[in-house]
């Protein structure tokens, strides 16, 4: 039997652009519940962009030690992102708003006398705000 010592390990789920870009949207919504140690290390690698190396040096401990810390608080933050489901919640608000917001504007450009009615003026006002405040 032929042992292949070059087939990589399943790679880290959580690499891709926009896999870092959910763990920092948990960071957001579940963050608090961490430790504050976690928290920090979190916070100093996905919002500060900085490696493990400079991390380990900053706060005095291994580069193992802020992985083991990166890893564990990942878990955690999957873990209630599965029992609350806040993040998803989130952005399901955030797409039916964006839906909204398109519908009104599309009836706009159908029957364009309604672009004038201040009812429609404040709906697409407040649908807009709405979105640039999530």
């Amino acid at each position: 039997m032929l042992m292949n010592d070059n087939i990589k390990a399943d790679p880290n789920p959580l690499e891709s652009v926009e896999d870092i870009h959910e763990i920092v949207v948990l960071l957001d919504f579940y963050g608090q519940l961490l430790t504050k140690r976690q928290f920090d290390i979190m916070d100093l690698h996905f919002n500060s962009d900085l490696s493990l190396g400079e991390i380990a040096e900053d706060l005095g401990i291994s580069r193992q030690g802020v992985y083991d810390s990166i890893r564990k608080a990942k878990k955690s933050l999957l873990g209630y992102e599965k029992r609350l489901g806040l993040a998803e919640r989130f952005k399901d608000q955030e797409k039916n708003i964006d839906k909204a917001l398109n519908s009104l504007k599309n009836m706009g450009k159908k029957s364009p006398e309604l672009t004038n009615d201040s009812d429609y003026k404040q709906a697409i006002d407040l649908l807009g705000k709405i979105l640039d405040t999530l």
